[in-house]
């Protein structure tokens, strides 16, 4: 992949929050997908512990 990258030293990053399992569900939804499915392609940025 190739893509132009910018920067600046005044520009300032931020982190995403946790996602909770209301947006977990939904996202599986809108993607056709199961929960447990994108609670594992997700796991390091949930808001909960799943259980294995």
């Amino acid at each position: 992949m190739s893509g132009l990258y910018f920067g600046h030293e005044r520009a300032r990053y931020f982190t995403v929050g946790r996602i909770d399992r209301d947006q977990i569900e939904s996202y599986a939804a809108r993607k056709g997908v199961t929960v447990t499915e994108i609670e594992r392609w997700l796991a390091p940025n949930l808001a909960y512990t799943t259980t294995p």
